[in-house]
């Protein structure tokens, strides 16, 4: 019988993995570590004293490969968000709050009520989005959109730093185009914030898991691919420290390894080689859940704050000119910006920093144009991961999105 080897046991690789199984294959699922889920799990922190996810994720209902993942693996009913597309903001400068709400059919006419739109802008500053319709591949997000005052300094550059995890001055304006194309252009319908209700391993990792045993699939942790054998075109092994396995004839692979791994194990593999980290914090802390569960910081270290059962975390995305900062020094600075935020005590508590130094490729638009799509020059292999060609950011739906490419192609 053939087979399928899915290499990486992070999103896209469990979502090449489950896809295929749900549609028949023999696979054999590889990860190098002990644990699924890459850079998208929950684990006990034991110096909190409780379990935390190693970073921040929204997600939006417009996601329609995540949803389709979720459903896949049973997994829907795990994730939770606000009943409509409503993004709290909080001016660390002003002390103004205020919360973006979108209406939930495609004819935007939330724009024409000053309560649901950004303070101090006009119904007529949106149409600018209009110039995101038409974006080339060298427009950057700064000089597409960094003249639009109120608007983008209040939305859209936060928006565009989360959702590339890259500073807008340098980075490609058409992967956010690609965000906003399938969120806020379809309505609120489209761009309800939806995120896990109790944990990332709980939503995306423990039920895909479950799912793949009750489909017969092999799982192999602690197996790490440290080379492929190939000949005449086609993968025709998979070696490592304990592995020797010959890949049949009619066998296939799917390689969802971070970029880096991918350009080790294939010869001459063009991917993206520059990276941002994103920082994450987690203070033994409790605030107000609000409107959506979260919130947008804006004038202050901190950028996005999420509320969850037992910690406060936050999310300092595009953080290359952080990453060296003192522990210590870090966690006073966005305590400073949540007291100020949200009243909270002068004394900080027990907090855990999670530094992710390669998060994400770097969306300039050079990194971008060195994403490889899913095919290979070799017959039998495939790649999957966020880093390849979805046009759309580094994101969980990305990442999703590959892992079903790869699999509907094989």
């Amino acid at each position: 019988m053939s087979r399928v080897h899915v290499i990486g046991a992070g999103l896209a690789g469990l979502s090449a993995a489950t896809s295929l199984a749900a549609r028949g294959a023999s696979v054999v699922l590889y990860e190098a570590a002990k644990w699924g889920g890459g850079r998208c799990r929950s684990y006990d922190d034991l110096q909190l004293g409780c379990r935390i996810d190693n970073g921040n994720h929204l997600l939006l209902s417009g996601n329609l490969s995540t949803k389709a993942y979720l459903d896949r693996i049973g997994a829907a009913e795990t994730m939770t968000g606000p009943p409509q597309a409503v993004f709290p903001f909080i001016d660390l400068v002003s002390g103004a709050y205020w919360a973006l709400r979108l209406n939930q059919g495609t004819l935007p006419w939330w724009v024409l009520r000053r309560n649901r739109r950004v303070p101090d802008t006009r119904a007529r500053d949106y149409l600018a989005l209009r110039r995101l319709q038409k974006v080339g591949p060298d427009d950057l997000v700064a000089d597409l959109l960094g003249d639009l005052g109120h608007l983008y300094e209040r939305l859209l550059e936060p928006l565009a730093i989360a959702a590339l995890n890259t500073k807008p001055a340098v980075a490609a304006a058409a992967p956010l185009a690609a965000v906003v194309a399938e969120s806020i252009v379809r309505g609120g319908a489209a761009s309800m914030p939806r995120y896990p209700a109790i944990g990332l391993s709980e939503s995306f990792v423990d039920p895909a898991l479950a799912f793949l045993r009750d489909h017969r699939v092999e799982l192999r942790f602690g197996a790490r691919i440290a080379g492929l054998t190939i000949s005449d075109d086609r993968v025709t092994g998979l070696v490592g420290p304990q592995i020797d396995e010959i890949v049949g004839p009619n066998d296939r692979v799917v390689l969802a390894t971070p970029p880096w791994v991918a350009a080790d194990l294939v010869t001459g593999l063009v991917v993206p080689d520059q990276f941002e980290s994103i920082l994450n914090l987690h203070f033994r802390a409790g605030i107000d859940s609000g409107p959506a569960g979260f919130y947008g910081l804006i004038g202050g270290v901190a950028e996005w704050v999420f509320e969850k059962t037992e910690v406060v975390s936050v999310t300092i995305s595009a953080a290359n000119d952080r990453l060296d900062t003192d522990t210590d020094t870090l966690a006073a600075e966005v305590w400073a910006d949540l007291r100020r935020g949200f009243g909270l005590p002068r004394t900080m508590p027990p907090y855990r920093v999670v530094r992710e130094k390669r998060a994400t490729f770097a969306a300039t638009p050079a990194q971008l144009a060195r994403r490889p799509g899913p095919r290979t020059r070799l017959n039998n292999l495939f790649l999957a991961g966020d880093y390849t060609a979805t046009t759309l950011p580094s994101t969980i739906e990305g990442a999703i999105r590959s892992g079903e490419t790869a699999a509907g192609l094989i």
